[in-house]
């Protein structure tokens, strides 16, 4: 399906999921957002284990960090967070998860 036939209205994230990769056909894109999602885990446990709870705040810093560098100077589009964001979040995780996996590269 491509970008013009696209819906932007979604109802499920099954509906929602091929819109997503579509708006992340760029690798470095891609990549940013894995180095942003893996650095949420790390900061997330260091907070936990040290208690540091100040450090929470940075948790949207850093992954959406990443994620909006890659759209906006190699992706040049729109992160879908601004228009679908409880989806956009889902397929941030399902993304991060197929490209650790080898599913995407």
């Amino acid at each position: 399906m491509d970008k013009v036939s696209m819906p932007t209205q979604f109802n499920s994230f099954s509906e929602f999921y091929p819109y997503y990769l579509a708006e992340h056909s760029n690798r470095t894109c891609r990549r940013l957002h894995l180095t942003g999602s893996l650095l949420v885990v790390a900061l997330l446990a260091y907070t936990v284990v040290t208690r540091q709870w100040a450090l929470l705040w940075l948790l949207p810093v850093v992954g959406y960090g990443f994620a909006w560098v890659g759209h906006f100077f190699f992706e040049k589009n729109k992160p879908a967070t601004f228009s679908h964001p409880l989806y956009s979040f889902i397929g941030d995780w399902v993304m991060a998860w197929q490209m650790v996996t080898g599913k995407i590269r």
